[in-house]
């Protein structure tokens, strides 16, 4: 349908152009999208590049502060695109496409599964997986490595984080607010419902069904639950599985694929094992599952633990609809969770994630449902200062005339409006923060301070580290960009802090090989800290080791690039020349973390207090700094990125202990 009329706007264009005289006509205005017919590279974001070539300046110790430019009403509104270069008729003809190539998009969005589906919809929209491609940490190293490359990566990254988008033909390098909007929902719903075969472990590389709504679905027991909604329209309502314009109905899938490949772990390999073109093992989620003691003994599933009632724990799934066709709920059946949740947390406005209908609308006309609930678009939400507390009644009782706002938050009812989205949006991410923090309080354990020696000689302890589950090592995944770690602290009666280990540096970096501080000999190295980050060592062509931030070998020759193996791989399991030192504990694994006070230390008065903590966050801020050259998407900066990761460090377990002062001490 959508070619057809395409092929008519091209008709009707040559006909007008024949009955006029010769004319140069203008460009078009550019604003295409990919149908299910063809593709066409959207418009990426001006400035918006691999890497800029006016890169900000970092100095050695030091993130860059945000450039706090004046403010500016940079709402996106598509005035432009009414002036048409075409006349009304042509106009007409390519706006009914781009209308029905939205009714039957290739990839339909979360939110037309929403329909049916708002409690999955709910959980999905906060997840990990939700959060893939709006992730600006990724996209800036997406974009440094493949500089560093010279672009020989191509997708390998991206095509796991928004796989909609690379079928679609997006540029990989591009703005989130002009991606298309299933692009920008990462893995949505479409990325598992619409595989059909299993692909196995290939790094994302799979084939996703293309089809707007009415296409059937995979899903693991088939349509049977389907069959009968359809059977009971006088329950349901009038349901729609092909495309009907003559008939008012709500519009579902027309039918459930019996796929199997849902329920196994092996579903979950195809993207969380990851083998980069080179055969650099970057993670092992996977492999370690395999061969755990869940797999290989209880016969468990990533889906036990990951969509069951207790994050981290195989504590069986819930029983609930699967879908809530207008008001009615279909029979109960297993209820899977779909939030998913990971170490990964936000840091992007709140306005734009979790994922909502009614806070983002479309900036792009093209792009625009029938109806559209969004209050703002991406932009228009970066504009909106919720941490100064607009929309909230302590703060817009002091609101003059004379107060400047930047459109459209200029209007006190809008900001209202934004305040009770932001409301539902901050509940939702706290909801996720507790399901979250009880994953990773289940996955790593801490035992009770032991005291060895306390006496004229100082204070020595040590605590034990442990893997909580016999599902894989903890951490896991992307393992070496995982920072977990032990926070040990010693203070005197007077609560004066005494010895500490596990402290960050003013960039919010441990105190580590990796910290600039350190490097730099502003900050001694933490010799005792605990760290379960494993770190990447990569040489050069002409020999020598070293560890890197990011796991590209470092070149003395200029164009470095991923270079081929010239010999097989499979033997070692890795490239020649990079590799992985890993630090992480596997299932039934511990190890203590050991520490030493000396006397000179513990002069003040008694008694002491020991406390110590396991602490988890997303990714080091050494990786921040690594990638920052690339620059951040949603105008934040190096400064700002580090210090929401570092806001999101959680401490999932704690121990402390009093000691009475040692009469040999003086």
């Amino acid at each position: 349908m959508t070619r057809c009329i395409l092929l008519l706007a091209l008709l009707l264009r040559a006909a007008v152009a024949a009955a006029e005289p010769a004319a140069e006509l203008p460009a078009p205005s550019g604003e295409t999208r990919s149908s299910c017919l063809f593709a066409a590279p959207l418009a990426s974001c001006p400035g918006q590049t691999a890497e800029s070539s006016e890169s900000p300046r970092i100095a050695l110790g030091h993130l860059p502060a945000p450039a706090n430019p004046a403010p500016a009403d940079r709402r996106a509104v598509d005035e432009a695109a009414a002036v048409s270069p075409y006349d009304a008729t042509v106009r007409a003809a390519i706006d009914q496409a781009h209308a029905d190539c939205f009714v039957n998009d290739c990839f339909p969005s979360a939110k037309a599964c929403r329909n049916c589906h708002p409690d999955h919809y709910q959980e999905w929209s906060v997840s990990a997986h939700a959060y893939a491609q709006l992730s600006p940490v990724f996209n800036a190293m997406s974009s440094k490595l493949i500089k560093k490359n010279n672009g020989t990566l191509g997708d390998f990254c991206i095509r796991c984080h928004t796989p909609v988008g690379m079928a679609l033909n997006e540029p990989i390098v591009m703005a989130n607010a002009d991606r298309h909007p299933t692009s920008r929902e990462g893995v949505t719903c479409v990325v598992c419902h619409r595989v059909n075969q299993a692909w196995g472990k290939g790094a994302g590389r799979l084939t996703l069904v293309a089809g707007d709504i009415h296409t059937p679905v995979s899903g693991p027991v088939g349509g049977k639950r389907l069959a009968m909604v359809m059977a009971h329209p006088e329950r349901y309502g009038v349901l729609k599985p092909v495309p009907d314009p003559a008939t008012n109905g709500r519009d579902v899938h027309g039918g459930v694929v019996p796929f199997f490949q849902l329920t196994t772990p092996g579903f979950c390999g195809a993207c969380h094992d990851v083998f980069a073109p080179n055969g650099f093992r970057l993670e092992d989620a996977f492999s370690e599952f395999k061969a755990s003691p869940a797999a290989l003994e209880k016969h468990q599933s990533c889906q036990d633990c990951h969509m069951g009632i207790v994050p981290g724990v195989a504590s069986g799934y819930a029983c609930g609809p699967a879908a809530l066709v207008g008001n009615a709920p279909t029979p109960p059946r297993k209820r899977t969770n779909h939030m998913i949740v990971g170490p990964d947390y936000s840091i992007v406005h709140p306005g734009i994630f979790p994922h909502n209908p009614a806070a983002v609308r479309e900036e792009r006309a093209v792009f625009r449902p029938p109806i559209d609930q969004g209050l703002a678009t991406i932009r228009e939400w970066l504009l909106f200062d919720h941490e100064a507390g607009w929309g909230q009644e302590s703060f817009e009782k002091h609101v003059t005339k004379d107060d400047w706002f930047p459109s459209p938050w200029d209007d006190q009812t809008r900001r209202y409006q934004a305040r009770d989205i932001l409301d539902a949006q901050f509940s939702l991410l706290r909801k996720a923060a507790v399901n979250r923090h009880q994953l990773l309080a289940t996955g790593y354990r801490l035992g009770n301070v032991v005291v060895d020696r306390f006496d004229e000689r100082g204070l020595s302890f040590r605590v034990l580290v442990c893997n909580g589950t016999d599902g894989h090592g903890v951490p896991t995944g992307f393992d070496a960009e995982r920072v977990v770690f032990v926070r040990a602290m010693v203070f005197d009666s007077a609560g004066k802090l005494r010895f500490i280990s596990g402290d960050l540096d003013a960039n919010g970096d441990l105190r580590d090989s990796h910290s600039s501080y350190v490097h730099n000999g502003l900050l001694p190295l933490d010799r005792q800290l605990f760290s379960l980050q494993t770190r990447f060592v990569t040489r050069n062509l002409r020999g020598g080791e070293r560890e890197q931030v990011l796991a590209v070998p470092y070149s003395l020759d200029p164009l470095p690039f991923t270079r081929p193996e010239t010999r097989p791989f499979t033997v070692l399991g890795r490239p020649v020349a990079a590799r992985k030192h890993k630090q992480i504990l596997m299932p039934g694994a511990s190890r203590w973390a050991d520490y030493e006070v000396p006397a000179s230390k513990l002069c003040g008065p008694g008694p002491y207090r020991v406390v110590v903590q396991l602490i988890a966050g997303m990714v080091p801020v050494n990786l921040v700094r690594e990638i920052a050259s690339a620059g951040f998407d949603f105008d934040l900066s190096a400064r700002e990125v580090a210090s929401r990761v570092v806001a999101g460090h959680e401490v999932l377990h704690e121990q402390r202990l009093t000691l009475q002062t040692n009469p040999t001490l003086k």
